[in-house]
This record gives C-alpha cells, sequence and structure tokens, in this order.
C-alpha cells in the first residue's frame, strides 16, 4: 500500500526556519510530480512548491525566496526547506505525489496527512 508520511513540522519563533520531510512508503511503479500544499484555519489548501522528476521546481509567490523543494529519487523523499518564518505561514503543511501505484493503474494524486507549522513567539 502506497502512503505518503510526513514528518518535521511543530512550533517556531518567527524568523526561524524548519524542514519538513516526506517519504513515499510501498513499492510504487512511478512517481511524477512531488510538493508540498498547506492550508490554514478557514483558508483553501494553497499551492507552497512543487518538483519534477528532473528537478524542475515552481514556488507560490508567498514563499518565493524562503524556501526550497528538494527531492530524492531513489530514497522517495521530498523535502522542504523554509526560512524567515512568518505567522502568516501557520498551516497545516501537506505532502504531494503524483504516482503509478501498480502495473495497469493510472497516475493518481496521493496526499499525506499533513504536519503542523505554527509559527509564534
Amino acid at each position: 500500500q502506497v502512503q505518503l508520511v510526513e514528518s518535521g513540522g511543530g512550533l517556531v519563533q518567527p524568523g526561524g526556519s524548519l524542514r519538513l520531510s516526506c517519504a513515499v512508503s510501498g513499492f510504487p511503479l512511478a512517481i511524477n510530480t512531488m510538493g508540498w500544499f498547506r492550508q490554514a484555519p478557514g483558508k483553501e489548501r494553497e499551492l507552497v512548491a512543487t518538483i519534477t522528476p528532473s528537478n524542475n521546481t515552481n514556488y507560490a509567490d508567498s514563499v518565493k525566496g524562503r524556501v526550497t523543494i528538494s527531492r530524492d529519487n531513489a530514497k522517495k523523499l521530498v523535502s522542504l526547506y523554509v526560512n524567515s518564518l512568518k505567522p502568516e505561514d501557520t498551516a497545516r503543511y501537506y505532502c504531494y505525489a503524483y504516482l503509478k501505484a501498480s502495473v495497469g493503474s493510472s497516475y493518481v494524486s496521493y496526499w499525506g496527512q499533513g504536519t503542523q507549522v505554527t509559527v509564534s513567539t
């Protein structure tokens, strides 16, 4: 069974930094785009960053210059490093992967359960 398992997150002071990691468990046949989204209370889920298998990246304007996404294709990992954190970065962060789970299946979006990031003094 393919699952996305996030780690990292927690309480961080404004101006601080953190790293989120996400591992794809199981044995997917192929993983295409991976990324991170976030959802703050009362708001819709929004893109933070995505990365393709060839390491082409895309960042939301709200985080450009403060965020770096990376992936390890061999280990099926995607990481997000965020610095200069602001209170408005407070949200639940979700890992995303567009992958093909098995022979005969189509590419489908998979999501992790999310990890909470709170930026506060």
